[in-house]
């Protein structure tokens, strides 16, 4: 268990920071880059590479640190090719390229065996701190620092929640709570039942499972259709609904991680037992600290206001004397260098990297995370990749005991439970979970 909570952490800090990038490209800046996933296979193969030779004069965490420094900012350079020859072109355009990119990348990462092995791919290259072994008062030091980081990242989200607060009063939302709470409960457990019976059926096997499949299907479709003439008929108006409603996912999600976080500490005071991952663990979530950190300050600065003037109308800002090719160029470049560090972890991660590791489909997660959590809301996109991988991990292992499909189905099932996710959120919260409705860009 503790394993899996420790992989689970690194996985969503890996997306987090894929997301980061994408955010700023498109977040901030309004670029449609469905090609993201190029930067992190530089990133990544870069890593794995450089990491792998022998170089006897100088020390192997020196000689890490070098090759994801160098991955990463072979990522920034691919993101200056590709905005030479495409930023000046219309957003479809863009697009278009992006994607192509990302299939050129991993289709040389396949067929160039003698640099990247092909299709048996890279393995056995150094991993960041799997020989290191801390002593207490490390370990301590390194629980306190991950405290601290969550400690910072918990303020954040409770000052987000302040704010959206002071728009109703205190007596609305002490009303509101209670219906919302009883609304919330008995919807799980209609749901928990439906799955139990399901699963119930399925293990019986007296029926057949295009019908299992279709009455599932039928009470799911029954049970979003009460609820949604529920919430219409009886709650209150929806700007109070959708306070009292943040309010109780940001309580639950608080306590969900602070069990997480006392998993981790409990992992780094054991960290022999497991001490590759539970290094990577710390770096991971180090590393989301900062990159989060910094860009909080880079996108708060006049540059990011650039940017954000450029999404919001790119005329407006170059009548305004501001070199718009420019600062596009400078948000794709440093959106691919962060990909780029999100590559190296999850060449970590992984311990084998393959060029099926990077299908497109790593991009299409990353546009997900960045809607669900919030267009140009950092915390949001942070957000939204701890719900991602909670998802995926969930019903990974949920849906294989109520619906009978298998394995190849299921998992095209679980990206249609999504997207459908996707689009009730559209429809009834469009700037994402903490984003502001100013800075939806999709209508462009």
């Amino acid at each position: 268990m503790e394993g899996y909570i420790v992989s689970l952490i690194i996985f969503t800090a890996i997306l987090a920071i894929f997301g980061l990038g994408l955010n700023l490209q498109w977040g901030f800046t309004g670029l449609i880059n469905f090609g993201h996933v190029a930067f992190m296979t530089l990133g990544a193969y870069t890593t794995a590479l450089l990491s792998s030779i022998d170089i006897p004069w100088l020390p192997l965490p020196l000689q890490i640190f070098g090759a994801v420094i160098l991955g990463a900012t072979l990522a920034a350079t691919l993101g200056l090719l590709i905005g030479f020859s495409t930023l000046r072109l219309r957003e479809d355009y863009l697009a278009i390229v992006t994607i192509g990119v990302s299939e050129i990348v991993r289709l040389i990462a396949l067929n160039e065996e003698w640099l990247t092995r092909g299709s048996f791919g890279i393995q056995r290259y150094p991993l960041p701190l799997g020989q290191f072994s801390p002593n207490l008062p490390t370990r301590l030091g390194m629980i306190a620092i991950l405290l601290l980081v969550i400690g910072i990242a918990y303020s954040s989200l409770w000052r987000w929640m302040g704010q959206q607060l002071q728009s109703i009063s205190r007596s609305q939302l002490v009303t509101s709570l209670v219906p919302i709470l009883g609304y919330l409960v008995s919807l799980s457990i209609l749901i928990v039942g439906i799955g139990l019976g399901a699963r119930s059926l399925k293990a019986a096997a007296n029926l057949p499972s295009w019908v299992l499949g279709l009455g599932l299907l039928s009470a799911i479709v029954g049970t979003s259709l009460l609820y949604a003439w529920l919430a219409k008929r009886f709650l209150m108006p929806l700007a109070a609904r959708t306070t009292a409603l943040s309010l109780v996912w940001v309580s639950i999600l608080s306590l969900l991680g602070g069990w997480l976080t006392a998993i981790a500490a409990i992992a780094l005071y054991h960290y022999d037992r497991n001490p590759t991952k539970n290094g990577l663990m710390w770096i991971a979530v180090l590393l989301v600290a900062l990159i989060y950190q910094a860009l909080q300050a880079l996108v708060r600065s006049p540059w990011g206001r650039i940017l954000k003037a450029i999404r919001e109308d790119e005329f407006v800002a170059r009548a305004l004397g501001k070199n718009v090719f420019w600062y596009k160029l400078q948000a794709f470049m440093l959106g691919g260098f962060i990909a780029g560090l999100a590559g190296a972890l999850y060449a970590w991660q992984l311990t084998v990297v393959y060029p099926d590791n990077f299908q497109p489909l790593l991009t299409f997660n990353a546009w997900t995370i960045v809607v669900l959590g919030g267009a140009g809301n950092n915390l949001g996109t942070i957000l939204g990749a701890a719900i991602f991988w909670a998802y995926q991990s969930v019903t990974r292992f949920i849906l294989s005991d109520i619906i009978p499909l298998d394995d190849a189905r299921l998992g095209a099932f679980r990206v249609m439970m999504i997207g459908l996710l996707l689009m009730v959120l559209m429809v009834w919260r469009p700037q994402g979970i903490l984003g502001n409705k100013e800075e939806l860009t999709l209508g462009r």
